[in-house]
């Protein structure tokens, strides 16, 4: 008997076989995953995700479903999700009863990227606390800011912050500062105490009881979250999120892999006997990416979490070695500080399934390199802000490879469209700002009605970028409004001239900003962190420059960097900075 041959898979045509209206349709229809139903929010009729949880105490109490499959892992700590279900739990019961939490309290996290931070946030969000997930980068100023603005009554911190925090903790009439992983407490007035002394030691979470957290009635339209945005101009703004923006968002997270492949006529996987995946987490949990997208996609999914310390790519491909990661990414410099290491093959990375990015603009060059180094991995990129509780937007795989300069079509459950400065959609393909409408975007910005007036028409957010979108759908941003050069009267989109110089092989990280000109108004500069040994210089990448774009585009200066170039913690480049260092504010 001859054996059986093996199953192969369709061959990919070179063209998508369904348009992207239709892949959507089919996927959110009645009995789907995705299946998608409207609903009235706020007063504005939303289409939203049928199979969405109702809060994030109803995606807390998955956790135990798991079992003592790894959930998270820190070093050499390691947490199981029955652990992590009766660490939050008791934590839960211990902040009603001790601290006396209740529903609409506010409760902040300041602190890196610990197991301590998952157990805070679920054992606050479980009991209805709208949870405060402050920029551990933060001065002790805009952390005091942060905690005043909010109305915060309890913190959790780690070591460093406790100590900034407790100067003034008592003026902000804060109960207590509960530190993680402090090897001392600050000697100060304010009431501050160990995370251990509160909960229990790390190695004692399994003989906690088996319990849920205390009762609590939380609906989709109840606040969940005030995550602070960027504030690279004025104070930062405290965008209330609501458990609708949330726990839709980790629904939508598997939209654009599973488009692609009924677009380019490839197998669905079988979600039902998926193996569990491990994630490499590379941005702070206090960004929206960290939060809805990776952390609480991971605790849905059922998957294994590998947090770092603080972000370093040699240690990023130790963990992909040690821990068998199945996906990383984070912001593109980070996925180019990896593919780039010199020492790369050296580590196995075999098991890398996935890549994705978003937070800042990715060079279309960057999905090549993917390819070429992880030939069994998809490349994904996405768009979002902290006003849309993530991505709004998703390219994955195939469709990412076809139009790699492109973030992708809106998810089903979002509108966009581009509109000039009066608020008018602009036609296909025509260049203005993109204003987006969904259940994703949050609620209004925390005690700033006036911001909130600015920002939010009618239920949709102006997200202040530049784009333009084409005609199947698939969004292009160009740039930050206020960040795009005038020079002579002609746009210089700053994303434009930043792809051209990545896409040269000495360029590692760029930033392109603008040089005031009496006559001219500006002229284009550029900052670059180039590869390790490079002798590039500033005349090769200007010639360069000026065989990809016109004349008035190539830069007039180039400043050649071997550091990283200035991020804030959501990955964005400080071009503020750059501009003080230049002397030009």
């Amino acid at each position: 008997m001859s054996e059986a041959a093996a199953p192969s898979t369709p061959e990919i045509p070179s063209e998508p076989i369904m348009s992207v209206a239709d892949a959507h349709a089919l996927m959110t229809s009645p009995g789907t995953p995705f299946e998608v139903t409207e609903a009235e929010v706020r007063g504005l009729k939303m289409r939203v995700w049928k199979e969405a949880k109702n809060s994030l105490r109803e995606l807390f109490t998955m956790a135990k479903e798991h079992g003592d499959h790894e959930f998270v892992v820190f070093e050499d700590d390691r947490l199981s999700y029955r652990e992590f279900h009766k660490a939050a739990s008791a934590l839960a019961h211990k902040l009603k009863d001790e601290y006396g939490v209740k529903k609409g309290d506010r409760v902040a996290i300041a602190m890196r990227n610990y197991p301590e931070w998952p157990i805070a946030f679920f054992a606050g969000a479980s009991i209805g606390a709208i949870m405060v997930p402050l920029n551990s980068w933060w001065t002790g100023e805009e952390l005091e800011y942060g905690l005043e603005d909010s109305g915060t009554s309890l913190v959790f911190a780690d070591g460093e912050r406790a100590h900034v925090i407790s100067a003034f903790a008592n003026r902000l009439g804060i109960k207590s500062v509960i530190a993680a992983r402090a090897t001392k407490l600050p000697d100060s007035d304010a009431k501050v105490e160990h995370f251990a002394d509160v909960l229990c030691k790390h190695e004692d979470y399994a003989s906690l009881p088996d319990q849920e957290p205390p009762a609590v009635e939380l609906v989709p339209e109840d606040d969940a979250t005030i995550m602070y945005t960027s504030g690279t101009t004025g104070r930062p703004k405290g965008a209330l999120g609501t458990q609708r923006n949330i726990c839709g968002n980790v629904v939508g997270l598997g939209i654009a892999p599973v488009r692609q492949l009924l677009r380019y006529g490839q197998p669905l996987p079988d979600v039902a006997n998926m193996p569990k995946k491990c994630m490499l987490i590379s941005v702070p949990l206090f960004h929206a990416t960290g939060l809805h997208a990776i952390l609480c996609g991971t605790l849905n999914a059922g998957n294994k979490l590998v947090m770092m310390f603080k972000w370093d790519p040699t240690r990023a491909l130790e963990l992909i070695e040690r821990e068998k990661i199945n996906s990383f990414g984070g912001v593109p410099a980070m996925v180019w500080q990896v593919v780039e290491h010199p020492e790369f093959d050296t580590y196995d990375t075999s098991s890398v399934e996935g890549i994705g990015y978003g937070g800042a603009p990715a060079a279309p060059e960057l999905v090549e390199k993917i390819k070429k180094l992880f030939p069994a991995s998809s490349a994904a990129n996405g768009y979002g802000l902290t006003e849309t509780s993530a991505a709004s937007s998703q390219n994955a795989g195939l469709e990412y490879i076809a139009k790699p300069e492109s973030c992708g079509p809106a998810i089903p459950v979002c509108d966009v469209k581009v509109v000039d400065e009066n608020g008018n959609t602009l036609p296909t393909g025509e260049v203005g700002e993109l204003w987006i409408y969904g259940p994703n975007v949050v609620k209004e910005y925390w005690n700033k009605p006036e911001a909130t007036a600015e920002t939010f028409t009618d239920g949709w957010l102006h997200s202040g970028d530049l784009a333009r979108i084409d005609e199947e759908g698939f969004i292009y941003i160009l740039d930050r409004a206020k960040d795009m050069l005038i020079r002579g009267g002609e746009n210089v989109y700053c994303v434009e001239v930043e792809d051209a110089l990545y896409s040269h092989d000495d360029v590692m990280d760029a930033a392109v900003i603008g040089i005031p000109h009496k006559v001219l108004g500006e002229e284009v500069g550029a900052v670059i962190q180039v590869t390790p040994g490079s002798s590039v210089t500033e005349g090769d990448l200007q010639t360069f420059v000026r065989k990809h774009l016109a004349a008035f585009k190539v830069p007039v200066k180039i400043e050649l960097r071997t550091d990283p170039l200035p991020r804030n913690a959501n990955g964005k480049i400080l071009k503020r900075q750059l501009r003080e260092e230049w002397g030009l504010i």
